[in-house]
């Protein structure tokens, strides 16, 4: 600790690597029109070097790159088993069918915000922003090009909801990782969380219901419909039967089956089914878990919709996370970022600076750390005391984390939530952002709550008049929560 210490660099030195990748990365996606690959690898070149100016040798540089890869492993293999579930799934007529039902049953003037419900049911269930994306979202966002939608404002409608599950459901890590660190218990932090994820979630339902009613009056191909749903019956074995396979797969995750081994039964599943059900031979299926399903028709809206999947098509975004976890690995163990959120401590003078802060910081560390977890790793630990020695409960810290950590992780091109999104929907991550109405109206409602005063929970022990008595409360309450696992 005391060797780390010594190296922390000072705040000017620390602002070096974060303004050159602001600079790299703007410079290379809007004015080279690049894609974030080469400009994240410069950006990590630069962090390495200033670590190392500063005392650090390159087996703890290395060390901290092997770190940063490393926590994004398991979120890296569930893009690539998703790339397998899609393909099948498409090959097996289980997208084609959820397609042409849902064509019968979502009307146009209510399909965004329909879009937002169904995907928040399916995410809640499964507690995973991830796997709802990658099963309901995708056939969501092909019901909405069907119908004529701009498909990032699908997108956004499938975010919105796949994320409002994500951040309230017992089953989802970061769910569980807030209150973890924070030292609350999950059902009073999910409790606190209602309080400012309800009113942002019924916010973007509305937004969603007006986008759609203007939409709907410019949509032209809904007289096609029917004729879409044929060739779709041409093409494949449509059947409600084939839903078994996303209910099934959706079950187990639901009962709590890790989601990587549940996904691979589900892609499993579908191998099955297009080879028993639609026919297609079994060096075909192997070949497109690799490089992606693939069939030629003469409706061009439904070629786009239906030549994708495989893991292939997930190298780009793996490639992307890798590079950008290894930088955010870099600012980490070289204490770039302790010391610009300590920098920051200095500004939060009330609760409403305390919690703008605590926002401001996650967003940050979602730009530059590239991973929603250290998002809410590094303001959950590093916050901890700051809120209690303003006598503000810890169940603050954990639902401004979830506001902020959590929710504006897809909006961020190469973070590792926003690089699968834009994978696994198809959409870019800046075109997709502001259609996203839940993951950009939460972190603003936390701000305002702070400010206002609104449902900001104290803690019982900071009104004891003696004051000496509270503070040493408030070290032994920090230290036990400190010490617990996460």
């Amino acid at each position: 600790m005391t060797e780390r210490t010594k190296k922390l660099p000072s705040l000017s030195i620390a602002l070096i690597p974060v303004i050159s990748m602001i600079v790299i990365l703007f410079v290379g996606i809007f004015v080279f029109e690049a894609d974030a690959h080469i400009p994240i690898l410069l950006s990590a070149l630069i962090a390495a070097i200033v670590a190392l100016s500063i005392g650090y040798k390159w087996k703890e540089i290395e060390q901290g790159i092997i770190n940063g890869v490393t926590l994004s492993l398991q979120a890296l293999l569930i893009l690539i088993i998703l790339g397998m579930v899609i393909a099948t799934w498409l090959a097996a007529g289980i997208v084609p069918s959820m397609i042409y039902y849902g064509l019968d049953f979502l009307s146009p003037s209510f399909f965004l915000p329909l879009a937002v419900i169904i995907c928040s049911i399916v995410a809640v269930a499964s507690g995973n922003a991830w796997t709802a994306a990658g099963t309901i979202g995708i056939a969501v966002m092909g019901i909405g090009i069907v119908l004529g939608f701009n498909p990032a404002m699908v997108a956004g409608a499938v975010i919105s909801g796949c994320y409002f599950g994500d951040k309230i459901s017992p089953l989802s890590e970061t769910t569980n990782m807030a209150p973890g660190i924070t030292g609350v218990e999950l059902f009073d932090h999910i409790r606190h969380l209602l309080y400012t994820t309800i009113p942002a979630w019924l916010l973007s339902i509305i937004l969603f219901f007006f986008l759609g009613l203007y939409q709907t009056s410019n949509i032209q191909n809904i007289s096609d419909i029917a004729l879409l749903q044929e060739e779709l019956m041409q093409l494949f074995t449509i059947s409600p039967w084939l839903l078994l396979v996303p209910v099934f797969t959706l079950g187990l995750i639901t009962m709590k089956m890790p989601a990587i081994p549940g996904l691979l039964l589900g892609a499993l599943l579908g191998l099955v089914v297009a080879v028993v059900v639609q026919g297609a031979s079994f060096n075909d299926m192997l070949a497109s878990m690799i490089y992606g399903f693939s069939m030629e028709s003469e409706n061009e809206i439904l070629n786009n919709l239906l030549n994708n999947g495989g893991t292939e098509a997930m190298m780009y975004t793996v490639s992307l996370v890798m590079l950008a976890m290894s930088l955010g690995g870099i600012l980490e163990v070289s204490g770039v970022l302790e010391t610009i959120v300590n920098s920051l401590l200095n500004f939060a003078k009330s609760t409403g600076s305390l919690i703008f802060t605590t926002v401001a910081t996650c967003i940050t560390a979602n730009v530059i750390t590239c991973d929603q977890y250290l998002a809410i790793l590094l303001p959950g630990r590093m916050y901890l005391k700051a809120y209690h020695k303003k006598g503000l409960h810890p169940k603050n810290l954990s639902r401004t984390i979830e506001d902020a950590g959590t929710m504006t992780s897809p909006l961020v091109p190469w973070n590792t939530c926003g690089a699968f999104m834009a994978a696994t929907l198809g959409v870019a991550t800046i075109d997709y952002l502001p259609f996203a109405f839940l993951c950009l109206i939460s972190p603003v409602i936390a701000i305002i709550y702070g400010f206002l005063n609104i449902k900001i929970e104290r803690l019982p022990y900071f009104e004891l008049e003696d004051e000496e008595m509270a503070t040493q409360l408030v070290d032994t309450n920090i230290n036990t929560r400190v010490e617990q696992p996460i």
